[in-house]
């Protein structure tokens, strides 16, 4: 399979300019895709646009990661209902150092190759650009009707909200990146997710109007969830590619969780595996669904694919240790980072250690550690079979807790029905 062939099977495919695919089958093609630098860490929607520009760059082609320095100042009304807040330089240039690290792990950066993969920021073009002259070189091209067409910003300008001038003119900025990209980097295609069609055409308009020159581009389906949620978002938030925000515990669990529909698609959009290997996959799951080998191999070739062997093996054992044979017995010898990753994200709760330490009956700690907002309904709850501690079923609501009830010496997982679990810190 050629590259747009592959994409197509993965489901990496929506919109497609014509002409396209055949630029790619002709020769070595310069693609970029955009990064949104709102934050010092990617997540797993971006995931996405990374496997964009990893299948390029395997494809023989030569791939650039746009980080969007200068456009972050601004904001993309594409697919928001409001103006987002805008950040400070210094925020910017953090966020685009973090950035910047997580995709070198996964790119080939190294110098000297045709289709060595290269950053850019749009910063370093924008900063000595002044108002005068991008009204004169860019906007000139670009009909103020030709810009109201978008969606993004048709629907913005008919909602309660409006959209400012500042919001109105992203499109023009993002044009403008396809055209530098062209005429200095002979970047002749752009991808993205399909909520950006609007601005990515208006790049190749601007690089037709403004260098005469033909432009490429298409697009890549936002993802969903086959239950309406948001894909990538969990009770806890974001699951971010950065260890330090998502654990590679919680980011394993993430894939682990998937419904038969979603795992069934993501597995060919988020990992590398070949389209043979995939399907004996997805077929050994369909006969025997209960053991979730589909899911189970996502999150294998995802975890490993962004944190690496190791930690894939680490979230292995925590999950064995917290859901396998004696649940209760394993997290006693839990180390403190096993804990503090298992339970990320959970409600945590303090309590005095030396109260721990002189002993306290379980109602009264499930009461004053806020886990329960009151003794009545902690008793109650404890005589329905609806408390754990420790991952032991509690019968009794008059045993005491004390030292050896903490974990890591400081710790105590609490857990109310099915659920809802906490954290107690005993310091």
């Amino acid at each position: 399979m050629n590259l747009v062939e592959e994409l197509r099977w993965r489901g990496m495919l929506q919109d497609i300019m014509p002409g396209t695919e055949e630029q790619l089958n002709k020769e070595l093609t310069t693609g970029y895709v955009g990064f949104d630098p709102t934050a010092d860490s990617l997540h797993i929607g971006s995931l996405v646009p990374i496997l964009l520009l990893l299948h390029l760059q395997r494809a023989g082609h030569k791939p650039i990661a746009l980080v969007g320095g200068a456009t972050g100042m601004v904001g993309d009304p594409s697919g928001k209902s409001e103006e987002r807040n805008l950040l400070d330089e210094d925020t910017l240039q953090r966020n685009i150092r973090g950035i910047r690290t997580q995709l070198e792990k996964y790119l080939d950066f190294t110098p000297g190759k045709p289709q060595s993969a290269e950053m850019a920021n749009n910063y370093d073009w924008f900063k000595g650009l002044g108002f005068i002259d991008f009204l004169r070189d860019v906007g000139k091209h670009i009909t103020v009707n030709y810009m109201m067409s978008k969606d993004s910003v048709r629907k913005r300008i008919e909602g309660e909200t409006g959209i400012s001038y500042t919001e109105f003119s992203y499109q023009l900025m993002q044009g403008y990146d396809f055209y530098w990209l062209y005429a200095n980097k002979g970047c002749k295609l752009q991808m993205g997710g399909s909520d950006q069609w609007g601005n990515i055409i208006t790049g190749t308009e601007l690089v037709r109007r403004k260098a005469g020159g033909e432009a490429f581009a298409f697009t890549c389906p936002l993802i969903t969830k086959a239950d309406g949620g948001k894909f990538g978002k969990t009770e806890k938030g974001n699951v971010w590619l950065d260890p330090g925000k998502t654990s590679p515990y919680q980011f394993y669990q993430f894939w682990l969780n998937a419904a038969d529909q979603d795992a069934e698609k993501w597995i060919r959009i988020f990992t590398l595996m070949p389209k043979e290997e995939i399907e004996s996959v997805i077929a050994s799951h369909q006969k025997e669904p209960g053991a979730r080998q589909l899911q189970k191999r996502l999150a294998r070739e995802v975890t490993t694919f962004v944190h690496g062997a190791e930690e894939y093996e680490s979230a292995i054992l925590t999950s064995e240790k917290l859901f396998q044979g004696d649940a209760a017995a394993n997290i006693l010898g839990m180390d403190e980072k096993e804990i503090l990753d298992s339970m990320e994200g959970v409600p945590t709760f303090r309590i005095a250690k030396e109260d721990i330490v002189a002993g306290m009956d379980i109602i009264s700690f499930l009461a004053q550690t806020g886990v329960f907002p009151s003794k009545g309904e902690a008793r109650k709850t404890i005589q329905g079979g609806g408390v754990s501690l420790n991952k032991e079923k509690v019968s009794d609501p008059s045993i005491q807790i004390n030292s050896t009830s903490l974990l890591a010496g400081k710790y105590i997982l609490v857990q109310k029905g099915k659920k809802n679990h906490y954290l107690v810190i005993a310091e």
